[in-house]
């Protein structure tokens, strides 16, 4: 385990189920203490683990799952192999039901294989879960998920949108970091991750400081959420998060939504076009294009354009509307195929 000095701040005097406005405008992770605790899966979970499956599976819709198994000498890390061609799991479709019976075998087992299944989406594989562990965020409908797995290692990756993780079944330990800690955290090929997205290269679980020696910058601008059955952890979008599964079966609910309208696209996209258009230029070059990019897109002013007759501001319009949105984008897609 890392040595974190800096804890996550707890929040401990909401509602269960009810998320005060100051959380969902924090640009900080909180704790939510007892959020979910009133939720049947973590009461099933807190009867026993049998409880809690039987309550999952009574949504199961039949549909497999996408489950990863890692052999037990990887302990619980979700990662590439070796050669960084592939990973270190195998994943095939399965039936929920195989996913516990084996995690069921190997409940008593020290050293267990991995058993791993990440972000299913709850309205087609658990139709009705939702409804029966509700979550109340005005104005909001949040991409609901299940991670249902045994002692596992996600590396270090950010999302973009926010996120409100509810530990559900078992407990599980967060360590986060600023998204201005992307230099001091080696992150690996952007074309090919074990979840889709970019991820740490550093094993928090001996870290090689030789080899990565600005992770150490990193682990002071770190916070730890150490989160119990019924606990969620509020995690703002871009924030890097290394998350651990403790126990033998473990179940995390996560509800993903974003600031913005979806008809924005994912800025993913424009840094890959960045990638693509600035990356090789020269220094002098690239300097220019950061001074452009600082002016129209990260450090613009909300009056930048009154030069600009309001009529003939275009893509300068703040907000930009859906159909600007998809005009400009018709423009780009039509411009990347020359």
């Amino acid at each position: 385990m890392l040595a974190v000095e800096k804890s996550v701040k707890q929040i401990s005097h909401c509602k269960p189920g009810d998320i005060p406005e100051f959380v969902l405008s924090s640009t900080q992770p909180l704790i939510l203490k007892d959020f979910a605790a009133e939720w049947p899966l973590v009461q099933a979970g807190k009867q026993s683990t049998q409880a809690a499956i039987d309550y999952l599976l009574q949504f199961y819709s039949g549909v497999p799952v996408t489950a990863c198994f890692g052999e037990s000498e990887h302990q619980g890390r979700v990662f590439y192999n070796e050669q960084l061609t592939g990973f270190n799991f195998r994943a095939s479709q399965v039936d929920l039901r195989q996913v516990f019976d084996k995690l069921i075998s190997h409940i008593d087992d020290e050293t267990p294989p991995t058993l791993y299944v990440g972000s299913t989406e709850v309205n087609r594989w658990l139709p009705g879960f939702a409804a029966d562990n509700p979550l109340a965020i005005d104005d909001i409908k949040p991409l609901t998920s299940v991670w249902i797995g045994n002692q596992s290692r996600i590396a270090a990756h950010f999302d973009f949108p926010n996120n409100l993780a509810c530990s559900a079944v078992g407990r599980r330990r967060f360590t986060l970091f600023p998204s201005e800690q992307i230099d001091n955290l080696y992150v690996g090929p952007m074309e090919l991750s074990p979840g889709g997205q970019d991820i740490s290269m550093v094993d928090f679980h001996a870290p090689n400081f030789d080899k990565y020696p600005k992770f150490q910058q990193a682990l002071e601008a770190a916070q730890v959420a150490e989160l119990e059955p019924g606990d969620a952890l509020f995690i703002p979008s871009m924030w890097w998060h290394h998350v651990e599964a403790l126990d033998a079966i473990n179940v995390l609910v996560t509800h993903w939504w974003r600031d913005s309208p979806a008809y924005m696209g994912r800025p993913t996209n424009a840094l890959q076009h960045a990638i693509l258009s600035l990356r090789s230029l020269p220094i002098a070059q690239r300097k220019a294009w950061q001074a452009m990019f600082n002016h129209y897109v990260f450090e613009h002013e909300l009056h930048d354009t009154d030069h600009i007759a309001e009529h003939a501001q275009g893509m300068l319009s703040l907000p930009i509307d859906e159909l600007s949105a998809r005009k400009l984008r018709a423009e780009l897609q039509n411009k990347l195929k020359r």
